[in-house]
């Protein structure tokens, strides 16, 4: 059932999502600074290709406030913009009977997308 949901997301926007993600990681990582930033659009990216059975979790060993010094720079670089568009998608898709595990995913997305730093996906 997994195989044949992300199958269906593919279809419907999973690639689009995932494309967003890898060209604005691309982005990011002109400058030095942008790295780290771009190494969780493409996080994210891969997960948007491949999201039913993927589950996102705390890392053991954060850093403490290091992680929340990123997350709060990467809410104002563009992560408040990601997380409307995933809530919106998601409530949108929650309309529909048909709809509700692709708008689970999107509300999954949601969570990583406003703070990903700190978070493993496995």
């Amino acid at each position: 059932m997994k195989f044949l949901g992300n199958i269906l997301w593919l279809i419907f926007g999973g690639v689009e999502t995932a494309i967003e993600y890898f060209l604005s990681g691309v982005a990011m990582m002109v400058t030095i600074i942008g790295i780290p930033f771009g190494l969780q659009a493409f996080k994210l990216g891969v997960l948007c290709l491949w999201p039913f059975g993927s589950v996102v979790r705390e890392k053991q060993q954060t850093n403490g406030c290091l992680n929340t010094i990123m997350n709060l720079i990467w809410f104002f670089i563009g992560g408040i913009w990601i997380w409307l568009t995933h809530v919106f998608f998601g409530v949108l898709l929650y309309i529909t009977i048909i709809g509700i595990p692709f708008g689970k995913q999107h509300f999954k997305l949601a969570n990583i997308a406003l703070s990903p730093f700190g978070k493993d996906i496995v």
